[in-house]
């Protein structure tokens, strides 16, 4: 017979080593108060000046009371320093960026289009209710394959999205069967004219 399991579980046996004892945190020792004659504890902290906030007397409670109530933080400041202060106090007095787009950069061409009143806006939202201008998208490129689409329409490439649906609409009635007698000798032409609208529809022109 095989020995016996001998199940093991883990984490039971983990020791958690000791810190040295010179590695301590060292509590500062206590001091006496910082008033003059003072023979007390200093365990009250004050800030020395309004440009040394991470430095501290050290007073008793009693002369912490005092000190406090004869500090002024803002005493010898100016109007100027003043507003100042006032508004670094927004941000928590600390260092800010201007949230800006780069020359180059696309948010920046939108806001110079916006400023140059190149911007659609049909129902007034960014014009203060009066439409702004409405300009025509940029027209798609014509290849060879779209060249032969308006060919087989019969339209010069220049021809709009309108004039486009029409021919399209004119062309189908014509070779298809249902509309010209059950001539069905004309269906080549109609897979043609099918073809070329779905050309000039995934290109953009319809």
């Amino acid at each position: 017979m095989a020995a016996a399991f001998n199940y093991r579980p883990k984490f039971v046996d983990i020791r958690v080593k000791k810190p040295a004892s010179g590695k301590r945190a060292q509590q500062p020792e206590p001091s006496a108060c910082a008033y003059t004659g003072c023979e007390r504890l200093g365990e009250c902290r004050a800030p020395k000046s309004r440009d040394r906030m991470g430095e501290f007397w050290l007073f008793c409670p009693e002369h912490a009371s005092e000190y406090n109530n004869r500090w002024n933080f803002f005493q010898g400041m100016d109007d100027d320093e003043l507003a100042a202060f006032e508004q670094s106090e927004w941000v928590g007095h600390r260092p800010t960026w201007a949230f800006r787009a780069g020359r180059g950069a696309r948010e920046a061409a939108a806001f110079r289009a916006f400023q140059a009143g190149k911007v659609r806006d049909r129902f007034g939202v960014l014009h203060g209710g009066k439409a702004g201008p409405d300009f025509e998208p940029r027209r798609p490129r014509i290849g060879r394959v779209q060249a032969l689409a308006f060919e087989i329409f019969g339209l010069e490439d220049s021809a709009d999205k309108s004039a486009v649906r029409i021919r399209y609409a004119e062309l189908v009635k014509r070779y298809h069967p249902d509309s010209n007698g059950g001539d069905r000798t004309a269906e080549a032409h109609l897979h043609k004219v099918i073809r070329a609208y779905q050309v000039l529809k995934a290109a953009g022109f319809v």
